[in-house]
């Protein structure tokens, strides 16, 4: 291999020899190579020294065995003899495909292929308790576009859903009569949509992309009367899909996504009582006191009136699975372990401001508890925050704005590819260890390297137009590699920029050294270098560091929001050393 920050360039790989001239402005020609690869230099001597005959033409089956097992760090067992046999079989259509085996062409299909993905196919423990878990959480999810004006819909609900989106966030507030519910961002120029519709669709969709259980946050600005309503509505709606724990008010940990599979939570600050616990015993908000005004609720009513107010929450407690809700006396007594699990939640503001003095009681606090993330108020554009700073804390939901675009909402993503991608991660070891409680800051020697080789890319000219980076000449790929993690892990490495070429070769090698790879990703992105004004977007993926497998994969690479691009993909190795 190439060292570190090296490249062999284009002299590296054969060209093709077929081009296709265009003639532009009548005044010079530009070339655009054909819709055709080669293997690099490297790949050709690795398919030579696993291959049977002597000039190394040919690779056998056997000899595609050895490849895996001794370079791409397969295990040596019969089921990769059959996954090697599997490999021959499927491309024995191709006419790179001989009797006896592959051809070096066959091979370097077979690594461009979507059958060389760079994940392992891993299932996690899903029987601990649901706070052991990272789940993909959604925040305004029925947000079509920024957080001020857009229309609210059941479209983004769906879309989430299908996305493995596991916790769905809804606000209910009265409609402008009082004497229904409606969904919208409230104080804003949202409009509505029906709750009804939002919680059918919850349901049509739920376990589209997965069995393991959705968790619905209501934000609660509505009256004990409309929340009977809401109580009907839910359980009309979903029936025996919705979870009630037996012994609810001394359920001392949460059962596990397992046991919980197609089924769905109810998260929310239960309605006052006054038995209730002191951790619930909150002043209703200034909002909901307005639109109890509103409504003509009058809480001096008689005795009989009151009877019927407590059989409303009674019956809209009894949905609640999940209880929130903050404890009086401030932010001294956030994290104060109670016999009864619970959910808080605060802002991206407030986590950093707490974490800053408190990252280990937070840690100590989401070994047993849920703790939510949500966006601050300004993101009106739907922008999000830096996730990394919840999940190293231990907060299982980061909530984010689905909606929006940007690295960050890719890293989300990258995240909860992990797992098979069923919405929940288990949370690692260190994050559990209840004698040793983690603090992110902490100084720590690195546990192991990444070492991340970028071969070439391909694909660009099969999904975009001759023209689409330059009007005059092929483009200028560069490759970024930026891992996300803990501060001290969080670093940037660029490969040199390939000028005019639609299959651009590197061959250059990275070393990332990683304190804490359990929670380190690895984001992936290719500019378009335009030396006269702003760079083109190429292609991006992120993957989780901690299901990399190791060896030359092909890495698929998406487009800016996130859908994966048909044809465009980079060859890259990965090691651990």
């Amino acid at each position: 291999m190439a060292s570190s920050g090296t490249s062999l360039g284009s002299s590296s790989w054969r060209k093709p020899k077929h081009q296709q001239h265009f003639q532009v402005c009548f005044c010079f020609k530009r070339i655009f190579k054909l819709k055709v690869s080669e293997p690099p230099e490297e790949i050709r001597s690795i398919f030579e020294k696993f291959s049977e005959n002597n000039n190394g033409t040919v690779m056998s089956v056997d000899g595609l065995y050895r490849f895996l097992v001794r370079f791409q760090g397969e295990r040596d067992c019969d089921d990769t003899k059959h996954k090697a046999q599997a490999i021959f079989d499927s491309h024995k259509h191709l006419f790179l495909f001989q009797r006896k085996g592959f051809h070096l062409d066959a091979f370097f299909r077979y690594l461009l292929g979507d059958d060389n993905a760079p994940l392992l196919q891993v299932g996690h423990d899903m029987r601990s308790p649901l706070a052991h878990y990272f789940l993909y959480t959604g925040h305004n999810s029925y947000l079509t576009g920024n957080q001020f004006s857009s229309n609210s819909s059941t479209a983004p609900i769906i879309k989430a859903l299908k996305k493995g989106v596991r916790v769905i966030e809804l606000d209910l507030w009265p409609n402008s009569t009082g004497n229904s519910v409606e969904v919208r961002h409230g104080r804003t120029l949202t409009s509505p949509v029906k709750l009804r519709a939002c919680l059918k669709a919850i349901k049509e969709y739920a376990f589209y992309a997965s069995k393991y259980p959705v968790v619905i946050t209501f934000e609660d600005h509505i009256t004990p009367p409309l929340q009977a309503k809401v109580a009907k509505m839910v359980n009309g709606i979903f029936g025996d899909m919705l979870y009630r724990p037996s012994s609810q008010h001394i359920m001392n940990k949460f059962p596990s996504p397992e046991s919980l599979k197609e089924k769905i939570l109810i998260s929310t600050k239960p309605p006052e009582t006054p038995e209730e616990d002191q951790e619930h015993n909150e002043e209703r908000s200034s909002e909901v006191n307005y639109m109890m005004r509103y409504n003509s609720y009058d809480k001096d009513k008689n005795g009989d009136e009151d009877e019927e107010k407590e059989d409303n929450s009674l019956e809209y407690r009894d949905l609640i699975s999940i209880h929130a809700g903050k404890p009086k006396g401030g932010s001294g007594n956030l994290f104060i372990s109670h016999e009864k699990v619970r959910r808080l939640s605060l802002s991206e503001d407030q986590l950093e401001e707490i974490a800053k003095t408190r990252a280990t009681e937070i840690v100590r606090f989401t070994q047993k508890n849920l703790l939510r993330i949500y966006p601050r108020g300004t993101r009106v554009d739907s922008s999000n925050y830096n996730p990394m700073v919840g999940w190293m804390h231990g907060a299982q939901m980061v909530a984010f704005n689905m909606q929006g675009h940007g690295h960050l909402l890719r890293m989300m993503e990258g995240m909860f590819r992990a797992n098979g991608g069923c919405g929940y991660v288990k949370k690692p070891n260190i994050l559990l260890d209840e004698n040793e409680v983690f603090d992110p800051s902490a100084f720590r020697l690195p546990k192991k390297n990444l070492q991340v080789m970028v071969y070439m890319g391909e694909g660009w000219r099969s999904e975009f137009s001759p023209t689409h980076f330059d009007l005059y000449s092929p483009p200028d790929f560069s490759v970024e590699l930026r891992i996300y993690g803990v501060p001290a892990d969080e670093s940037i490495k660029e490969t040199m920029t390939m000028e005019d070429e639609w299959v651009p070769v590197w061959n250059q090698e990275f070393i990332f050294p990683l304190t804490v790879p359990e929670l380190a990703l690895l984001y992936i992105k290719v500019v378009e270098h335009d030396f006269k004004g702003k760079n083109d977007f190429g292609g991006q993926t992120c993957l989780p560091v901690s299901e990399l497998r190791q060896g030359i994969r092909s890495i698929r690479l998406c487009n800016q929001k996130g859908e994966p691009y048909k044809h465009v993909r980079l060859l890259m190795q990965f090691q651990f050393i």
